[in-house]
């Protein structure tokens, strides 16, 4: 198919040889494209605006293809969320929990912990037992039935995963904090020990001994008479540093190597009784069966006063042997690797936690990353890609090579190992009957949602097919043919075939012309339907108006060929014009023509034919929704009505003859004839025409009033010659000896007086002195006689009494101002005062200078200099930052909203102009230290053009580090009201 502009030109060839009275039925056909060829699917790639009748590419591919059900819902399979046949339960991430979840999962798996957590005695199982049966939710009320409740779901459940909320809450966490995951399970293993320690079963009462508590003792031994002393202590897990370490039992040793008591250090020895040389180190007793080490990956950084991560690679082994490690008589100790609890990022606040597991029962390994589980292939713990998700920064290195049965990792903050025995744990943990019960109604309500999806996706395909099968045929029904027609917009059927949108009725006034009938020039947007298919869209859509054959509108074609013809016939009657321009107009024939009207009119007239050509890009109202700014078509309407026409260069103000013939030019009459074929509503003055009368009046008595202005200005200038002149003018600051008094008038009304007498002819006279604006509401001076010598002396102009008395004469005086100089009285003294007439109002002068305070320190968008300070010495560079801020700014929190109109000053900008980070800044104007960041600008004192000084600290080594400071907005405050504290 042709482009669009062959289409057009096409469509209006005919235009070019029939005159717009000639115009017929088929020119109209012709120009609304009635009878092109409608494109054919697989030729045509795309629809084509230019043909009405192309209905390829609208949107019908999605309806004529091939049936795909999961287009008709966007309801998601509920059986993507029910568990998978021999696959664990995840847990959901409530924002920021997903160290609670790794945890969890590792107790889960905990078999004897699980065993004896079931054994516990609840609220609910006493309930049951006593035959009542509760249809409301289960609530557990204390941490144990919460865990019990978390773990026979984790077991049994027939959900992908499970919320854990119920526990958190219980717990006071904030799902919107992230945590210290070591800290976390320290605490919730000592509350967990605590609760169970009430139980009367041995086997629940001391499963967190028998499982994680071990012993060791601090071990000191005198040098001097070999004395050994023993302080035995508990532990529940081994923290072991790992800076300048690469392997864990490097780790390990350094936790129990013996350290020497010498100097200040001396150990107080009872046997010897005195400071004695000694040594001291940890000896480890005994084991618990699950061996907790926690690698100390965040640590605290004295430079910035925060925590921070350590990215080092440590290397571990599946096989632990603490036999040499431990003082024992007999007895195993060797471990294998149980878990690994790994911390994704950088930085110590923030990041996520994920935990790779070993089932104990298969001994496979499983990845636990919150909703998510994934099984390692081949029974074999990968670390690999957890190690590649981590950001690198440039101080990192190489990840080392890894032997058979070891790892390395610079992410695992915790190793789990469990006491290895010969036989494989075969005891299959049976949860209680009262836990399955509710076990078993959550899966109940679960296989409710999921029938109850199910049926939901089932409809939304039925209803999909039959609206497929519906579309499919009327799309085919579409094309009209031979047979009677009707227009809809392009735009509409686009929306009608797009799914995804609720189809609206039909709006067809944006493509109407000024006749209400359907502008061709709207064709390109439009698409001509079978009548057929427009009765079913309008009764099932509503909307309109309809247009059918009857819309073509004559009057717009007619025009337009008219048009059409102008502009193909205006370069040759622009030379004719040209041509008729040059002979002499004789008699009264001709006809009065501006002569800027005469320089464009060529111009002129093809704005106007095109601007008459593309009415139709003008829209009129709105279709399908989509509605014009009416207060933009205003606006352009009136620079439109701005722009003059031509020749209404030559009106004057009343709409008759300009009275200056400089402006206008006399034409003949067969040029003017020509150029009123393309201006016919142009004012058309004959060559007899009179010029304005009121405008010759005017002018007149313009003429007069600007030489009575002329002989004022003069008479002024001549009584006034120093004051015009700014010459001999007197000073407060150094009184003219022989003068007791000066008045004071505004410097307003000398600077307005100046400009008529230098332009007396544009300028209005000064009739009057306006003293009133120096005065207060009560009559009273504003200024003092110290601020008329300095900041105020911009206000006023002083005058000397000879000048008074001609200004008394001259203009009219509302208020007289004078200073006064009075001598002092007493001949010993040579103090001279200074009386103001009017007196000085002292409330509206503290009132005023209030108020200069208050619009000093309230701005925007003004400039703030910036100087970085070097021992002492200010950098001035040029490109020294100018921040454009505003007063009520405060001087951080740039994360916070604001109001219209405020906007955060971006203190980053001093940070990247001279590379000193927000916490390495110290700001300082006239000495006041910027230290508050929740106090405005105006209220730290800085004005507008004010320089600030900046002062570095010394710059962190680490730079990775940065992203822990940034992140530190407020106080730490741990698990500080929470229920791990008691609370």
């Amino acid at each position: 198919m042709a482009p669009r502009l062959q289409l057009e030109k096409a469509a209006w060839r005919w235009a070019e040889t029939v005159r717009p009275e000639e115009v017929s039925q088929e020119h109209i056909e012709t120009a609304y494209r009635i009878w092109l060829e409608p494109c054919i699917r697989g030729v045509c790639r795309r629809n084509c605006k230019g043909n009405p009748n192309c209905l390829v590419g609208i949107g019908e591919h999605i309806w004529l293809g091939e049936i795909d059900e999961n287009s008709f819902h966007n309801i998601d399979d509920p059986n993507c969320e029910r568990r998978k046949k021999n696959s664990f339960v995840g847990l959901t991430n409530l924002g920021a929990t997903c160290y609670v979840n790794t945890f969890l999962q590792v107790w889960f798996l905990n078999l004897e912990l699980r065993q004896a957590l079931y054994l516990c005695p609840s609220t609910c199982d006493h309930r049951m037992g006593d035959g009542i049966r509760e249809e409301k939710d289960y609530e557990p009320q204390t941490i144990c039935e919460h865990l019990q409740y978390l773990f026979a779901l984790l077991q049994n459940s027939n959900r992908r995963y499970i919320d854990p909320s119920g526990f958190v809450k219980a717990l006071g966490l904030d799902t919107g904090q992230q945590q210290d995951a070591q800290e976390f399970s320290k605490l919730f293993m000592s509350l967990l020990e605590d609760t169970l320690s009430k139980q009367k079963n041995p086997d629940v009462r001391n499963i967190v001994q028998q499982q994680f508590c071990g012993e060791y003792a601090y071990v000191t031994v005198c040098n001097q008479c070999g004395r050994e002393s023993k302080l035995l202590s508990k532990f529940y897990e081994l923290e072991l540093n790992i800076q300048g370490h690469k392997q864990l039992t490097d780790c390990i040793s350094e936790f129990l190597k013996e350290e020497k008591l010498e100097g200040d250090n001396r150990y107080f020895c009872e046997n010897c009784q005195s400071k004695q040389n000694a040594t001291r180190k940890i000896r480890l007793l005994s084991l618990p069966c699950t061996l907790n080490l926690q690698l100390m990956r965040f640590v605290f950084d004295r430079q910035t006063g925060h925590k921070k991560k350590l990215n080092t690679y440590i290397g571990f082994s599946e096989i632990l042997d603490m036999e040499p490690y431990v003082e024992h008589e007999g007895g195993t100790y060797v471990y294998e690797l149980s878990a690994v609890l790994i911390h994704r990022g950088v930085s110590a606040y923030s990041g996520h936690y994920i935990a790779h597991v070993k089932d104990p029962q298969s001994g496979e390994w499983y990845k636990f990353n919150d909703e998510d589980i994934e099984k390692m292939e081949g029974k074999k713990l990968q670390l690999g890609i957890e190690e590649d998700l981590a950001e690198p920064s440039k101080s990192q290195t190489r990840k080392p090579k890894c032997g058979k049965g070891t790892h390395c990792s610079r992410n695992a903050y915790m190793l789990v190992y469990r006491l290895q025995t010969q036989e494989k744990p075969t005891t299959v943990v049976q949860v209680p009957a009262f836990l399955q019960e509710l076990v078993e109604r959550d899966n109940s309500r679960f296989e409710e949602w999921c029938v109850e999806m199910a049926e939901m996706r089932k409809q939304s395909v039925d209803k999909g097919k039959a609206k497929h099968e519906e579309v499919k045929e009327l799309y085919q029904r579409l094309p009209a043919g031979a047979e009677p027609y009707e227009f809809v917009s392009l735009e509409w059927l686009q929306k009608w075939l797009d799914e995804s949108t609720p189809t609206k009725p039909i709006d067809n006034h944006a493509c109407l012309c000024s006749h209400d009938k359907l502008h061709p020039d709207k064709i390109p947007i439009m698409k001509r339907i079978s009548e057929y298919a427009a009765d079913i869209f309008y009764s099932r859509y509503g909307g309109g108006p309809r247009l059918t054959v009857k819309a073509l509108c004559k009057e717009c074609v007619v025009e337009r060929c008219r048009v059409l013809r102008l502009k193909n016939q205006l370069n040759e009657d622009y030379k004719t014009v040209n041509n008729l321009l040059k002979a002499t107009v004789k008699g009264n024939d001709g006809f009065w023509v501006g002569k800027s009207s005469l320089r464009s009119w060529r111009q002129l007239a093809l704005e106007q034919l095109d601007e008459q050509d593309g009415d139709g890009d003008q829209s009129n109202g709105k279709m399908n929704g989509n509605t014009l700014n009416k207060d933009e078509s205003k606006e352009e309407r009136k620079e439109e009505e701005e722009e003059l026409n031509f020749n209404e260069d030559i009106l004057c103000p009343h709409g008759e003859l300009c009275i200056s013939e400089n402006e206008r030019r006399l034409v003949s009459k067969e040029a003017w004839s020509k150029l009123q074929q393309y201006f016919p509503k142009a004012p058309e003055f004959p060559s007899y025409k009179e010029c304005c009368s009121q405008c010759k009046i005017l002018e007149r008595e313009g003429e007069e009033n600007e030489a009575l202005h002329k002989m004022i200005a003069n008479e002024q200038k001549t009584s006034l010659p120093n004051l015009f002149q700014d010459k001999n003018r007197p000073c407060l600051s150094n009184w003219p000896e022989d003068m007791d008094v000066l008045y004071i008038v505004s410097q307003f009304f000398v600077e307005e007086w100046r400009k008529f007498v230098r332009k007396p002819a544009r300028c209005s006279p000064v009739s009057s002195v306006g003293n009133s604006a120096l005065l207060c509401p009560h009559g009273g001076l504003m200024f003092t006689f110290a601020s008329m010598t300095k900041e105020d002396s911009k206000l006023i102009a002083l005058i000397w009494p000879s000048e008074w008395q001609m200004i008394q004469k001259l203009f009219v005086v509302d208020h007289v101002i004078k200073i006064m100089r009075i001598e002092s009285e007493d001949v010993n003294s040579s103090e001279t005062q200074y009386i103001s007439d009017p007196k000085l109002c002292p409330e509206c002068r503290e009132g005023l200078l209030c108020q200069q305070q208050r619009d000093l320190r309230e701005y925007t968008q003004a400039t703030i200099y910036v100087h970085k300070v070097v021992d002492n010495k200010k950098v001035m560079k040029d490109s020294a930052p100018e921040l454009n801020v505003s007063s009520s700014e405060t001087e951080e929190d740039k994360e916070e909203a604001k109001p219209e109109g405020e906007k955060d000053p971006d203190f980053n900008q001093i940070m990247h102009a001279f590379s000193v980070a927000p916490f390495d800044q110290n700001l300082s104007i006239d000495g006041k230290i910027l230290s508050d960041d929740c106090a405005t600008l105006g209220t730290l004192g800085v004005i507008p053009e004010s320089v600030i000084l900046l002062k570095a600290d010394e710059p962190i080594a680490d730079y990775a580090a940065m992203d822990d400071v940034m992140q530190v907005c407020m106080p730490e405050e741990g698990f500080k009201g929470t229920g791990l504290l008691g609370h």
